[in-house]
């Protein structure tokens, strides 16, 4: 007990900051000052819309932005990362909230960072590379679809109605809207999203969403505009940090929201530093540090009333445009909005939520790379389906079972890609090494099969059902050299065939058998009865004169000169 508790507290101590980290923040901390106020300016719009969109309030998104924030730059695994709440988790909390309200969502929170803590432990992270491209696509199209029907409502100027579905609630919003239209609102949201999306053409290192919040808000005042419905009263402050939410007789309720949470938070998290990564020259992450960083992030977010937060690909990518070169620029970033929580939550208070829900209509648009897709759709037929699959399930369903759905189609894709390159071929033999009579002789009575690739369950029984209807002769080697990797059922299909045509009287060799292979006939028995009658040879030459050697004994052959031990160049392979 003792010893595996010193192991996990060794795991963990690798996972901290170090003096490296300490000696890049010294490096340019001006540079990433200016690059923390950049992006704090960007964020502050996201953070309040995010926070509305999740039902929780504009409070719980600066909340999320400032703690977990300054959090996941000490304690994460990337130099440049910036993190916070997102519109990818904003998608999944929002049925949460329907279905338990305010305090599931920070006992959910809490629980995916324990969660995300112990994947980091683990040492989880390396496997974020398994995911293929046109998973991460589609779902990021779905996100930015559902990202863009969340805002409707507040766009609208309209109640938002119930339900969970993100499709019904859009449908409602719409149909209220046109009995009582609030075209004052429409027209904020509208006239900011065109400001951020024309602005950032335009000269794309101006943080327009906050310019254009910010002319949207005078004019609500100024004008006194009350079809434009305010965010309401903020807090001057972070609350103190309480676990008053927790109820523990609700955990396993809430198990399987948590492990949806911390997969998406790490999934998000992990792609957002891969992208800060390409960005840039000379910097990498470490995957797990990044697990723990957030973990760590979600355990304390729920204290102060935030919710779950990751890694933002926006935010980030901001970040390192800006020039960031340490975590110093991401502290910074948190830091600035906690000035703003503390100095000007009345002001902040005053901002329309039509111009957030503006902002977030710009943003989703931005998240669609046509050109990304484009490209995804035209690579394969397979690509284009997983893309499309993913993208409708998202729509359709919920994140974490659009993932799930990408993944399991992916892999089957690809696992009858595998299985259609494996071969199953006859090997004619040698003419070159004997006469034309002995030659034909052989042939009738010796048939040697070369298996190519991988012999595993999705292509193990067509190799069955092709050697066991071998017909008309006496020998069948089997030539194992190319084979790739072999799984149990490859080894149990293997064994059934040569037990099948041993009871025809059929004599089974095999050569080239590899030490990783031999592990895998050994556990199933498949060589038994090639070992116990000594017909398992090195090279296909040496099973080539067994098999002529077995014939002169049956009588079948007559006893032929020892050239036919010669063979050509390409039964010298094994």
């Amino acid at each position: 007990m003792t010893r595996a508790i010193g192991r996990a507290w060794a795991r963990i101590v690798v996972l901290l900051p170090g003096r490296a980290d300490l000696a890049e923040m010294r490096r340019d901390p001006r540079r990433d000052l200016l690059a923390g106020l950049t992006v704090a300016i960007v964020a502050l719009p996201l953070a309040l819309g995010f926070g509305v969109s999740s039902g929780l309030g504009a409070e719980a998104g600066l909340a999320t932005a400032v703690v977990a924030g300054a959090l996941a730059a000490v304690f994460g695994g990337s130099n440049l990362q910036v993190s916070g709440p997102t519109g990818a988790m904003t998608v999944v909390l929002v049925p949460i909230v329907g279905r338990y309200g305010p305090t599931g969502v920070l006992t959910v929170g809490l629980m995916a960072g324990a969660m995300l803590v112990g994947l980091a432990v683990l040492r989880a992270g390396k496997y974020m590379q398994y995911v293929p491209a046109p998973v991460v696509e589609g779902f990021t199209l779905g996100i930015a679809c559902v990202i863009g029907l969340q805002q409707i409502p507040n766009a609208l100027g309209v109640p938002k109605p119930g339900g969970d579905r993100v499709l019904v609630v859009t449908w409602r919003a719409v149909e209220e809207f046109v009995k009582s239209p609030n075209w004052t609102a429409a027209g904020f949201a509208l006239a900011v999203a065109a400001v951020m999306l024309v602005g950032a053409r335009w000269r794309p290192t101006v943080p327009f969403s906050i310019v254009a919040v910010i002319a949207a808000t005078l004019v609500a005042q100024l004008a006194g505009l009350d079809a434009a419905k305010p965010i309401g009263d903020l807090p001057a402050g972070l609350p103190v940090p309480s676990l008053s939410f927790l109820d523990l007789g609700s955990l396993g309720t809430l198990l399987a929201p948590a492990v949806a949470v911390a997969a998406l938070a790490a999934l998000e998290s992990l792609l957002s530093a891969s992208v800060a990564d390409g960005m840039t020259v000379g910097q990498k992450h470490d995957p797990d540090r990044e697990l723990f960083g957030q973990g760590l992030a979600n355990i304390a977010a729920p204290l102060f009333g935030g919710v779950p937060a990751t890694g933002a690909i926006a935010r980030t990518a901001v970040n390192v445009r800006t020039g960031a070169g340490s975590r110093l620029a991401a502290l910074t970033h948190a830091a600035v909005l906690a000035a703003i929580v503390f100095a000007a939550a009345p002001l902040v208070s005053r901002i329309p939520l039509a111009a957030l829900a503006g902002v977030l209509l710009a943003t989703a648009i931005r998240m669609v790379e046509v050109g990304s897709l484009k490209a995804m759709a035209k690579a394969t037929r397979s690509d284009a389906l997983i893309l499309v699959l993913t993208a409708v399930a998202t729509l359709a369903l919920d994140l974490v079972y659009a993932v799930i759905i990408g993944l399991v189609v992916a892999g089957a894709l690809a696992l009858r890609a595998v299985a259609r390159e494996a071969r199953f071929d006859q090997v004619p033999l040698d003419p070159g090494d004997h006469s034309a009579e002995e030659h034909a002789l052989l042939a009738e009575h010796i048939v040697a099969y070369r298996i190519d690739g991988p012999l595993f369950f999705a292509a193990a029984h067509r190799f069955l059902l092709e050697l066991t209807e071998v017909a008309d002769v006496r020998v069948v080697i089997l030539r194992m050299s190319r084979v790739s990797t072999m799984d149990a059922t490859g080894a149990l299909v293997l064994k059934d065939a040569v037990e099948k045509l041993r009871r025809r009287g059929i004599v089974v060799l095999a050569s080239g058998i590899r030490p990783g292979q031999r592990q895998v006939l050994d556990s199933v028995g498949a060589l038994e009865p090639l070992l116990h009658e000594g017909r398992e040879y090195a090279t296909t030459p040496e099973a080539i004169r067994a098999a002529r050697e077995h014939l002169e004994t049956a009588g079948v052959l007559p006893a032929l000169p020892a050239r036919l031990s010669r063979t050509s160049s390409e039964e010298v392979l094994p």
